[in-house]
């Protein structure tokens, strides 16, 4: 069996990290002065941080030198003073680092929140069929969650601990050799074990956040189909089915917690030894007189400051790895090639008869799966087409090919003699107005949703074709009228009401190109009557394709193509079809009940023909 993890091998490129931080760089290199500005000011502050502490030995070796009181009073005043001014540069330096921070983060957070849009929002319709909506929403914050937390741990954490660990080797260097060699063993033994560590845990934390997009995509699972757990009585199962992978995501997120907890044990019983070790080594050198006084409460300072940041950098090499975990699964996304995509020259697409031809066309999902097989039909400018057939004959596929969401395994497909694949997706799809079986709508006012059909209609454009779809019937009673919001998916409105609104909308858009998915399915008698008046008119001077299953609409095509098991089989006219033997339309249509054609298995030899999905 191919598991979602099998699967996901399968799909996406292997990622390095010089994808990712190539990635953040195409967000940061517009504000990249600012970016630069904040590194080196960073840089400049901390050699003022390691530079105080010398300031505070001299002060304290003026004090135990023994000297008249009056005079070591004023030096010490003289040496606070000093330590006042460089803290007033660093209070200056650090508001610089703010201000840029504040200018070149938010930014570059939406600049990468826009490119994995744009790049996401341009994968095939098959892409966004085999994966889960919560799971590519959390990947896209994530992407962005983790530069933030890249940045800040790499100029506030990293950036730091490499200019104070080599300033202050250079300055205890200066004052006695050895003991900046038991600092620098100890600063590289430190960093090793915390690195080396980050490295091997690295595979338990892309694990973590594996599990956690699993996690959020169960979750927006269940949230979209709560309505069918409810009626199915489902809850306890899905609670359950939700509880195992938050549980099993729990079981990961523990067992990295003990791995933390054993790293910064291992460094609290390191951070003892140096201290030992380091004053150790002092003593015998005061003892000599090699040192001063000052030296211990340098050391002390020192060895306070890059404590804290060595032990500060564990959870820094984690959250650097976490945040590359994090980023990888968008710029999995952002490396894979888009499947449906524009030749280098493409032309625009300027359709003026509506001939669609379809020559030799084959279409497979894979090899074990062929929807369609050598569709060959020229469809004449303006003609009206019903497309009939049993359930997976193809006849989804057969519009969606033409629309360009899959791309044929070959053959062609032209409109008006152009090839589409040698056009663009988008003068393709504005030449083609589409009313689904079931519309989606945006959680957004039926103003806006009517009006995507058409970006410059004006607001009297919008309600004249509401009325035309009898929009206006249902909207009438509506608190808000067309400012009413319609929900998540538009789920506020009944299938009937969605219906209308996306017949509006083509009506909107006035494209040449008609193709009617099951448009009337979900309406009423009543409300068929009228929306039959406006796809009339809508129909008219267009080439219309329509999947079709009601007689009402059949009835008004001039052609009935049959598409069974891939291929054309029959096409003529109503009554043309009706007189053939053994016409898998006649037997169709003696299958109608209440209007509709059935679109379900038919008994062939006794034997019920399996039903499959048009989908991938």
């Amino acid at each position: 069996m191919t598991t979602e993890k099998s699967q996901k091998n399968i799909l996406y490129p292997p990622v390095k990290i010089r994808h990712v931080f190539l990635a953040f760089w195409n967000g940061v290199k517009k504000d990249k002065l600012w970016f630069f500005v904040l590194f080196f000011s960073m840089i400049f502050l901390n050699v003022i941080h390691v530079i105080i502490p010398l300031l505070y030995k001299k002060f304290f070796d003026v004090i135990s030198s023994g000297a008249d009181r009056l005079v070591t009073g004023k030096s010490l005043v003289a040496i606070i003073t000093e330590v006042a001014i460089l803290n007033a540069i660093v209070w200056v330096a650090f508001r610089i680092i703010t201000y840029a921070n504040n200018v070149y983060q938010p930014n570059t957070i939406a600049r990468l929140k826009q490119q994995a849009f744009d790049y996401l929002m341009n994968h095939s319709f098959g892409y966004f069929s085999n994966n889960f909506t919560g799971s590519l929403v959390q990947r896209v914050n994530r992407f962005a969650r983790a530069f933030e937390r890249l940045s800040d741990r790499l100029l506030y954490n990293v950036t730091p601990l490499a200019v104070q660990i080599v300033s202050i080797i250079i300055i205890v260097s200066a004052i006695e050799p050895m003991i900046s060699v038991i600092l620098s063993v100890w600063v590289l033994l430190m960093l090793a074990i915390n690195i080396s560590f980050a490295r091997w845990k690295f595979k338990y934390d892309v694990k973590v956040a594996e599990i956690d997009s699993k996690t959020t995509g169960y979750l927006a699972d269940t949230i979209t189909n709560h309505n069918t757990i409810q009626l199915f009585t489902r809850l306890p199962s899905e609670s359950a089915g939700f509880r195992n992978v938050t549980f099993e995501q729990a079981k990961m997120t523990r067992f990295t917690w003990n791995l933390d907890a054993v790293l910064e044990a291992c460094q609290a019983f390191l951070i003892f030894l140096i201290e030992f070790l380091l004053f150790y080594y002092a003593i015998r050198y005061w003892q000599n007189g090699l040192i001063t006084v000052g030296v211990f409460v340098l050391l002390q300072v020192y060895l306070i400051e890059i404590s804290g940041k060595l032990w500060d950098f564990t959870r820094v090499a984690r959250d650097v790895y976490q945040g590359y975990a994090d980023a990888k699964e968008m710029v999995e996304i952002m490396l894979l090639p888009h499947e449906i995509k524009d030749l280098p020259h493409a032309k625009k697409l300027t359709v003026k008869n509506g001939e669609i031809r379809f020559e030799n066309l084959n279409f497979s999902f894979n090899k074990n799966r062929q929807v369609l097989k050598n569709i060959n039909i020229a469809i004449k400018p303006g003609e009206k087409i019903a497309l009939i057939g049993p359930s997976g004959a193809g006849k989804t596929t057969f519009v969606r090919l033409i629309l360009r969401l899959y791309s044929p395994t070959s053959g062609k497909i032209m409109i008006d003699g152009e090839d589409i694949t040698a056009v663009t997706q988008e003068s393709l799809r504005d030449n083609i107005s589409l009313v689904p079986q079931d519309p989606v709508l945006f959680h957004r006012t039926l103003m806006e949703n009517i009006g995507y059909g058409n970006k410059s209609a004006t607001a009297e454009n919008i309600v004249e074709a509401g009325k035309l779809a009898h929009c206006d019937e249902f909207i009438a009673g509506l608190p808000y009228g067309y400012d009413t919001y319609v929900g998540e998916r538009g789920i506020k409105l009944s299938g009937g009401e969605r219906q209308r609104v996306a017949i509006a909308r083509a009506i909107l858009k006035n494209a040449p190109i008609l193709i009617l998915d099951e448009a009337t399915s979900s309406l009423d008698s009543h409300s068929e009557a009228l929306i039959q008046d406006a796809l009339d008119t809508l129909m008219k001077g267009r080439t219309t394709i329509a999947i079709a299953h009601r007689l009402s609409t059949i009835q008004k095509m001039d052609r009935i193509i049959v598409v069974d098991n891939g291929q054309i089989v029959e096409e003529g006219g109503h009554s043309e079809l009706l007189a053939k033997d053994n016409s898998l339309y006649k037997r169709l249509w003696s299958l109608q009940a209440g209007g509709f054609l059935r679109d379900n298995s038919i008994k062939e030899n006794g034997e019920e023909k399996e039903q499959e999905d048009d989908s991938e």
